[in-house]
Order: C-alpha cells, then structure tokens, then sequence
C-alpha cells in the first residue's frame, strides 16, 4: 500500500482560519448519543477523509454539518463564526453542498435541467431560454472538463457523467465546502481516476472536500488529511503521510487487526462446477471451473463480462452456446429456481435493489429465500421465519436491535450479511458473490472473508466477482481474467501479483 506523502501534490498543511470548522458536535437519539463532541477544522484546498466503520458517526457527522440534522450540542462554524443551519437549503446558500451516495438527480431530466435545478434564474422566454440554459450548464461543466451534451437525460448517462452533473450542481451553488459520501461506489477504475483529477483540480482551486469512503486505497490515493472516527468519537486527525493502512484499520476498529484474510485451501478438492465453452451477449467461449473448498476470484475491467458470467450460471440469462454442469449433471438451461434447487445459489451486486425488500424485516428477507421450507399447507409460519432468522443473524452476527428491525436501518455492511444469510439458509453448494464487500468497512469485509473461508471449509465451492485485485489476490485460490469477453487467462492467486492480473486485463496475454 503506497501511503504517499506531502511532496507528491497533495495540498501543504493549512494554518489558516478553517471555511468549515466542528466545535464538540454532538448527536443524541434518545439516550444514545451517536456522535460525541467532535471538533475538526476542514481548509480551504484541501482534501479531507472521514474515515471508520459503518456506525461510527460519519454519516451523521456530515448531515449536522449540512444541514439535513440538527445538533444536540455544539457548534458548526464558517469563517469562525458559528451558525446554525435550520435546513440543507440554508446550508448551500453559505456555500456547503453534499452530494450523497445516492447522487438525487432527476433521471428524466437533462444534465441542464438537473444543474440549475431548485435555482431561482433570470426568466427568458421559450428558445431564448433554453439556449441560456444549454450555455450556462455547458459552462458549469467546462469547469470540470467535460463536454457532454446536457440535454440528455441523466439516466443515459455514464455513472461518472452523472457524478459530474451533481458536482457541476454544486459549482453553480459557489459552492466552497463539497462533501462526497462514498462517491466513487458505482465507478470503474478509469471512472475513478476521472473523477479524482476532477477533485484535484477543485481543491486546487480553493474548495475545501470531505471525502468519506471505505476504500482505504482511494484515500491514500487521494487525500491530504485523514480523520478517524470510532463509535462516534473523534479518534485522530492526521496529515496522510503521517499514517499508514494498518494503523488506519487498527483505529477504526479499535484493536490490532487479525490477518485481514484466512488462510487459502489445502486440498485441491473436487470439480463441483464445469463451465464449458460459455457464450452470452459480451462473453465468448469462457471455460472455468469451481471446486469444493476452494475459491474461483474473477477479475477483468468493466464491461469484461464478469457479472454476465455469474448470471448465466446462476440462471437468471440464458447462454447463446457452451455449458454449465454441477456434478456431472448439465443445468446449462435451468432457471433460477431450478438452480437454486439443484444448489447454485448467486447474491447480486446491487444489494439493494436485488438482495433485499427494503421496508420489510431481517427476519423477512432471510425468509424469502426458503419459503417453502418456512410454510405449512402453503402457509407461511412466522414463528419458523423468525427462528431461522434468528439463527443466521447469530451465525452471521448481524448486529440489529431485533430479526423484526428494518432492513433500511441497518448499515451498508449488515445489510449485504442478511442477503448472505437469506442464501446461505439454502444450503448451497456453488455460491456466486458479486462484488460482495462493496461499500464496507474494513471490519465487515473482515468478518465475510472469514465466512467465505468457513464454507470453503464446510465444501462449498465459492465464486467470487471483485474490482479489487487485492482482494482477490488474498481470498481466492485461483484468479480467472476475462478480457472483453474472454478468458485472458487463469492464474494462481498465492504466486501472482496485481502487475500480473492488470496486463491480463488489458489483453496482454504474454504477461
């Protein structure tokens, strides 16, 4: 992990009055106080990271600041003098914008449109109008060195194009403190380095960022100063040169870190899963295989066709050629009900939108992958519903107030465990994982590694789909490359080095 150091670009340490300071800012629901009397002072060019797990308070944290929530004690400050936002409106009129995860856009509506929208703007009539409009967007995002045409609706745009709208948005609200949560979850690695040139040339411009993200390698990449919040409380504020990755994690978790990843498999174990040949829209001819205890890592860039690969073992496409066997047995044109009987069980990348019933129950959406199992005379028993889920939640160690919570309560990392007990309770013996530590904290992907392990051991032979080498290159035993649809090559993971994946990913075969 390169930790870079002041030297490299990032910004010098700033003495200066801070735009955007926290004085003991505190937030109490209840008898519970989530985030206790932090102070922190935020620069003007300047990139800063909030960092911890799910749960420590930065979320919280930087709602206070923008004005979604109030405080319950302490100060926010501008310019050393302290305020009070009553709304997010209030908020942006002093120059802090947030862009949240889910970046709020109008997908029906032009990039213009989305830019400007809520502003009060001078009135032109009809075509005068629209082309003041086009002219003044086009402006915003020139700033940001992007060209695009802003009369195409943001839901055909890229997930970088449409992280650009949403920060041109800010830029047209002078905005002078940006605050990201997790803005890079939905980007690719190219996507990604955009977006950072982006965020360099904002901070080296004046904008003070605060940047939160669980991805500890963006961070070093990125930032020039680190926070560390634990159960709410203000840990350390330090230049990023003057940490390292392991004391990061140890500070977020409160503790010296245990070997992030199990040991791998000992034993070759048996071919459980043959693909042979596999064709579908991007992939051509892909052959690989799965064996019990053991883990199969897939990488490739995006558009590779990792995902599609999963999806038509699992069933949910139908492959244009070649075949999928589990144990001898050929399940090539299954459904997904048919393969998840036969065993092959697949948890999706987009946990929210297809792992989980968001307004409902843990104990309902572990349900619903064993309703048949859970019901009597076509009856659904709750008591049986609550009692798995109680099970797997311990298993698991989902940490709720109850199996009857919320899904929509729990954070990003307890969620993905729900979809995992939801599938485990099945009992598989092929397990796909799309991009399963997405948007976790370092102590959860922890846990999951260690659960994958668990099942290896218990001969479950496991699939994993990651955009991190890194962390293929630790849990897997054998790392499959796609490249454009085909297999660029299959390499040991304990042998090989990240250098090695990424010219395979690229199509250099002689790598």
């Amino acid at each position: 992990m390169a930790n870079g150091d002041v030297g490299d670009g990032r910004a010098e340490p700033v003495k200066a009055t801070a735009v955007l300071a926290t004085r003991n800012l505190s937030k109490d629901y209840g008898p519970i106080r989530v985030v206790a009397e932090v102070s922190l002072d935020f620069h003007a060019g300047s990139i800063h990271a909030l960092l911890g797990e799910n749960g420590a308070g930065k979320s919280t944290l930087i709602k206070m600041i923008a004005g979604v929530l109030q405080p319950s004690d302490g100060t926010v400050e501008v310019d050393g003098v302290p305020v009070r936002f009553r709304s997010v409106k209030e908020g942006q009129a002093a120059g802090i914008v947030a862009l949240p995860q889910e970046l709020m856009l109008v997908p029906t509506l032009g990039a213009a449109e989305n830019i400007f929208l809520g502003m009060r703007r001078p009135g032109l009539p009809g075509l005068l109008g629209r082309r003041r409009l086009t002219a003044d967007a086009q402006e915003q995002l020139a700033r940001l060195g992007q060209t695009f045409n802003v009369n195409t609706p943001v839901a055909e745009l890229s997930a970088v194009q449409q992280t650009m709208v949403a920060l041109a948005r800010a830029l047209a609200r002078e905005a002078r403190v940006l605050v990201l949560d997790e803005p890079t979850a939905a980007l690719t690695d190219t996507e990604t380095e955009l977006l950072f040139s982006v965020l360099r040339g904002l901070r080296d411009r004046g904008t003070a960022i605060i940047y939160v993200s669980h991805r500890l390698e963006e961070v070093f990449a990125l930032a020039d100063t680190a926070t560390v919040l634990r159960n709410g409380q203000h840990v350390w504020t330090k230049p990023m040169g003057q940490t390292r990755h392991d004391e990061v994690v140890a500070s977020m978790i409160g503790r010296a870190p245990e070997q992030e990843f199990p040991p791998r498999a000992t034993s070759d174990g048996e071919p459980v899963l043959r693909v042979t040949e596999l064709s579908g829209w991007t992939l051509r001819g892909v052959s690989v295989q799965a064996r019990s205890g053991r883990v199969l890592g897939v990488a490739g860039l995006a558009g590779a066709g990792r995902t599609e690969l999963l999806r038509l073992i699992a069933g949910v496409e139908r492959p244009q050629g070649g075949t999928v066997e589990l144990d001898g047995i050929d399940i090539t044109r299954s459904s997904v009900a048919r393969s998840m009987a036969a065993g092959v069980v697949l948890v999706p990348e987009e946990r929210r939108r297809q792992g989980l019933v968001m307004n409902a129950s843990i104990a309902t959406n572990i349900g619903l992958g064993s309703l048949k199992a859970l019901s009597s005379g076509g009856v659904m028993q709750p008591h049986r519903e609550r009692s798995l889920a109680r099970r797997q939640a311990e298993e698991l160690q989902i940490r709720a107030t109850s199996v009857l919570q919320d899904v929509a309560e729990l954070s990003g990392g307890n969620q993905q465990k729900v979809v995992l007990g939801k599938y485990l309770a099945r009992t598989p013996r092929v397990l796909l994982l799309d991009e399963p530590t997405r948007g976790i904290d370092v102590g959860t992907k922890s846990e999951i590694y260690h659960l994958i392990r668990r099942l290896t051991a218990d001969g479950v032979a496991v699939v994993v789909v990651s955009s991190e080498i890194s962390e293929l290159l630790g849990l897997a035993d054998e790392v499959a490359v796609l490249h454009e649809g085909r297999l660029a090559g299959i390499v040991d993971a304990a042998s090989t080095d990240q250098q090695t994946i990424l010219h395979l990913c690229y199509g250099r075969l002689d790598a």
